[in-house]
């Protein structure tokens, strides 16, 4: 038995931290989706399902985090595609794990 002191509020945590960046559905399938070079919002939503209200949001908030920076990729009319950031390439092997761990344990499971 450890004789350190009981906690007194939540543990502080690398996991919980990223899950305020990327604990999201939406986010995590973006994330996937331009790790595999899809950049542009069109084929983003179709690839994940995403809502686009939901999917703006995410994005949004990724590049917020410095995990997605948006690029110009035409004047008229003005269109942006979205890319990783460092550190969003730093999370693809993060989510290549959790790709290999979904299929074998939680392929087949229900989705909501």
């Amino acid at each position: 038995m450890s004789s350190e002191p009981a906690p007194t509020g939540p543990r502080v945590c690398g996991i919980a931290d990223a899950l305020t960046l990327v604990g999201d559905r939406w986010a995590l399938l973006a994330l996937r989706e331009l790790g595999f070079g899809v950049g542009r919002f069109n084929d983003i939503q179709v690839n994940t399902g995403a809502p686009r209200a939901s999917l703006s949001a995410r994005l949004r908030s990724l590049e917020d985090s410095g995990l997605v920076e948006r690029q110009r990729y035409s004047e008229h009319p003005p269109r942006d595609e979205y890319l990783l950031t460092d550190a969003g390439r730093e999370l693809m092997p993060v989510l290549g794990e959790l790709r290999a761990w979904g299929e074998k344990h939680a392929s087949g499971a229900p989705r909501t």
